[in-house]
């Protein structure tokens, strides 16, 4: 069985086809790139111009039919509601033409079983990182518990904001990463865990209101907040009593936080897994994959009931699949 993924809940709009057995045979994505960060409207009319050709050259470099697919996935939240609209349309559409079920998956779970699918990773504690979203998510009781969280902002968000104020381009991640590898010294930031939750607004208030130079302060953005990751993550790691850590969004690409988690980890004796780059951020085989899971156990909707959710928890959804 063949199902085509649909991902767009922020910046970027994606398609993909997965085999049932787990084979990725393809994984196309377009990235809204605005001077001022994510604008929803304009990087929902992006997809809007994006997706179909996507769609085309997704089935086409599958190399399949598109009566082969059997199966639709959609990312139905958390997101930003114009992204996600102009993709569940897309989703739906093809599902009537095409007389075929439809999923909507929960963007944040499909991080972590995209995670399993790629790395040796069978239970393990995620710690998601993302522009949107920041949790420490676990599997227990029949559903993908939050054990952690941000309290207010994403910590990708966290650092676009800094970096747009340091006229730094959209995302700035990459260019804080390469900034804080010529800092040295530890500029004093605060460090704000609540318990097993987190908060990053402050801290980047902090940073934009000093005047050391800007390595140092890259330096010591990292060093902070990756800190407090790598805290919360450990201590859900003994409250759950697992032992795997997996790493999803595109945070967890940076090299810096990829060393803390992994240091942890094996000073726990548990293991470290991180999926390849282009599966970490958002992706639609992801989508696919866990529509694909899903199906399987018995779950699909109704074109009726496929509303976008854009404050979709990840604890709402029951995994029937595992």
């Amino acid at each position: 069985m063949f199902t085509l993924g649909f991902e767009g809940t922020a910046h970027t709009v994606g398609v993909s086809v997965v085999h049932e057995d787990g084979e990725v045979l393809s994984n196309l994505f377009k990235t809204y790139k605005g001077t001022e960060g994510i604008h929803p409207r304009k990087a929902a009319n992006h997809h809007a111009s994006e997706v179909v050709p996507l769609i085309e050259r997704s089935i086409e470099e599958a190399d399949i039919e598109k009566e082969d697919i059997a199966l639709i996935a959609f990312s139905q939240g958390p997101g930003l509601g114009p992204c996600l609209r102009t993709v569940a349309t897309a989703a739906r559409s093809l599902s009537l033409s095409l007389d075929v079920p439809l999923v909507g998956v929960n963007h944040c779970i499909a991080h972590l079983e995209i995670g399993r699918l790629r790395t040796d990773a069978e239970n393990p504690v995620l710690l998601y990182a993302s522009g949107g979203n920041t949790q420490v998510i676990a599997f227990k009781k029949g559903r993908y518990r939050v054990f952690g969280e941000t309290l207010d902002i994403g910590i990708g968000n966290m650092l676009d904001k800094f970096g747009r104020e340091n006229d730094m381009s959209f995302p700035a991640g990459p260019l804080i990463e390469e900034e804080a590898k010529k800092g040295a010294r530890l500029v004093d930031l605060p460090y704000s865990v609540k318990g097993m939750d987190v908060e990053f607004s402050g801290i980047m208030t902090a940073a934009l209101n000093k005047d050391d130079p800007l390595e140092d302060i890259c330096y010591s953005l990292q060093e902070t907040t990756f800190a407090m990751l790598t805290e919360v993550t450990e201590r859900a790691l003994a409250h759950t009593r697992k032992d795997e850590v997996l790493l999803g969004g595109g945070v967890v690409q940076n090299r810096r936080l990829q060393d803390m988690i992994q240091k942890m980890t094996e000073e726990r004796g548990a293991t470290f897994h991180v999926p390849e780059p282009e599966f970490c951020v958002d992706n639609a085989a992801m989508i696919a994959w866990t529509g694909t899971l899903m199906h399987a156990s018995g779950i699909s909707i109704s074109v009726e009931d496929s509303n976008i959710r854009q404050k979709f928890r990840t604890d709402e959804v029951e995994v029937t699949w595992r």
